[in-house]
């Protein structure tokens, strides 16, 4: 499947990163099951197992909360573009303590049935029409099951075969998921508590996130709403050349289409599609460097020149004729095919 395949390749940043994240996942664990085993109540004992299936199962919607955030956070604030560059590693390792925390479930509640645990999960609550005692052990069951499917295709082999729309699709299923997970953790863990800590600090995760992505997309159809108008010509006035900062970009919404990134190097200027063709990062936030364009997301290259990204890799963006009248730039709004020098 992955013959003639170039995959990118660990890096120290990166192997940095992952070494980070696995102590914070193992101090959040050991956290958790210092404090449970503590602040047990009286008359309660938790099982090792038991309280090992809690911590998986608060740590894996910790990090789901985290990452979902991080997008918006990105888009509202550069200093946050950093974590993008890994935030698959953080999927991974969030469906693999989603797994541990299913597979304790089964193995411990389950496995002691002559029915298949799987089906014993699934059959052994039917009260589909209640809310105070629902099954919410299927809720958890179909989010683990987008999450596994969102981890299989991960890899950019998927990414680069699928095409990035319908890859992006598919992976925009998390939020089905976490959707599925706030209903499994209230209707589950949150109704077995008789305080209300646990459902605000599920009920604040949650509406932080559906916060912060509002707070996006108000910014980003305010953008959307600034269109450029043309001149008697049809071109774009992006204004003086020397406006735009160096080895950067000046992003523009034509009347119609995608947003273009006006780049300048030197004396030179450059008008890119603002999507990257990896996961639609957004070009114009980015920088040339080494005489490339490097999107802020994850890395990718493009020459400003002609879309191109340097060889071995093919990915192509569109390209704008660009003029410059004076010390004013213009730039065409009609795209170029992607990969056409200019």
């Amino acid at each position: 499947m992955s013959h003639g395949y170039r995959a990118v390749q660990w890096n120290p940043f990166k192997l940095a990163f992952d070494r980070a994240l696995a102590v914070g996942v193992l101090v959040f664990l050991a956290f958790y099951a210092g404090v449970a085993t503590i602040t047990q109540a009286t008359g309660q004992s938790l099982t090792p197992v038991q309280i090992a299936i809690r911590a998986s199962g608060a740590c894996a919607f910790t990090l789901l909360t985290f990452i979902l955030m991080i997008g918006p956070l990105a888009r509202l604030n550069h200093r946050f573009k950093p974590l993008l560059y890994n935030r698959r590693h953080l999927g991974v390792t969030c469906f693999l303590l989603a797994l541990a925390h299913a597979g304790l479930v089964v193995l411990w509640y389950h496995s002691f049935s002559e029915v298949n645990p799987l089906v014993s999960l699934l059959i052994s609550n039917p009260r589909y029409n209640a809310i105070q005692g629902f099954p919410f052990e299927s809720l958890g069951l179909v989010a683990l099951a987008v999450l596994m499917v969102m981890a299989a295709t991960s890899h950019d082999f998927w990414n680069a075969n699928l095409g990035p729309i319908a890859w992006k699709s598919i992976h925009m299923a998390v939020y089905a998921a976490y959707g599925l997970l706030v209903g499994h953790i209230m209707l589950g863990a949150v109704q077995s508590q008789r305080g209300l800590e646990w459902a605000a600090l599920v009920g604040a995760g949650a509406g932080t996130v559906a916060l912060l992505h509002l707070a996006t997309g108000l910014k980003e159809r305010a953008l959307d709403a600034k269109r450029a108008a043309l001149d008697a010509e049809g071109w774009i006035a992006v204004g003086p050349g020397a406006a735009i900062a160096e080895a950067c970009a000046k992003i523009i919404t034509p009347p119609t289409g995608e947003r273009i990134a006006v780049f300048r190097d030197g004396q030179r200027i450059y008008a890119l599609s603002n999507l990257c063709r990896h996961q639609g990062g957004p070009l114009g936030e980015g920088r040339i460097v080494d005489g490339c364009v490097v999107c802020p997301w994850h890395g990718f290259q493009y020459r400003p020149e002609d879309g191109r990204s340097p060889p071995p890799f093919t990915e192509q963006v569109a390209t704008y004729q660009t003029k410059i009248v004076g010390s004013i730039v213009y730039v065409d709004p009609n795209p170029l095919p992607p990969g056409t020098p200019t």
